[in-house]
């Protein structure tokens, strides 16, 4: 185990900020290619049942209809992935990004309760869950990327209001 330990070392793993900038990055990335599948009328199928049965997001079908919601669903997924993109240059902007992630995927996780046939009766239910339910739970990993840029980039802001403000220091001080 030494050995693959310093192979790991010398590729790098121990890089400041790799983990940090790599979950960015597939954040950005997920961001984009989800976003990307909502301007199509195979997403919009798809998502019925997702987000017909969604506590925090059903009310856009009577509001915008089934190709509107997608639509408004892929813009909010590239204005969050655009926003962390930005996060790499700007952590302000980033922490705008985080939030709208966050954001999204606690709207997602709350419809795993409600999703119609979500755990598999020929399996005696929960927890064997269904694919519909598979799909929404890599959510609770994302939402976990999300929180953690999230506090990264409310650190960066913070140390570096700290840095060229006195008062802000103390302000920190005291919190």
């Amino acid at each position: 185990m030494t050995f693959v330990t310093k192979i790991l070392v010398k590729l790098g793993i121990l890089r400041e900020d790799l983990d940090y900038h790599f979950f960015r990055a597939s954040m950005v990335i997920i961001f984009l290619f989800f976003g990307y599948q909502k301007w199509f009328g195979y997403e919009a199928q798809a998502l019925i049942p997702y987000i017909s049965n969604g506590p925090l997001i059903s009310w856009m079908y009577p509001v915008f209809g089934i190709r509107g919601a997608t639509y408004f669903l892929g813009v909010a997924e590239w204005l969050f992935g655009g926003l962390l993109f930005l996060g790499f240059w700007n952590k302000k902007l980033g922490i705008l990004g985080a939030l709208g992630s966050c954001f999204a995927f606690v709207s997602t996780i709350t419809i795993i309760p409600f999703i119609p046939n979500g755990w598999a009766a020929s399996a005696g239910g929960f927890p064997a869950m269904t694919e519909t339910v598979a799909f929404l739970l890599k959510d609770l990993v994302l939402l976990a990327v999300s929180v953690y840029l999230l506090r990264q980039d409310v650190l960066r802001v913070s140390l570096s209001a700290k840095e060229s403000s006195p008062a802000v220091a103390a302000q920190l001080r005291h919190n």
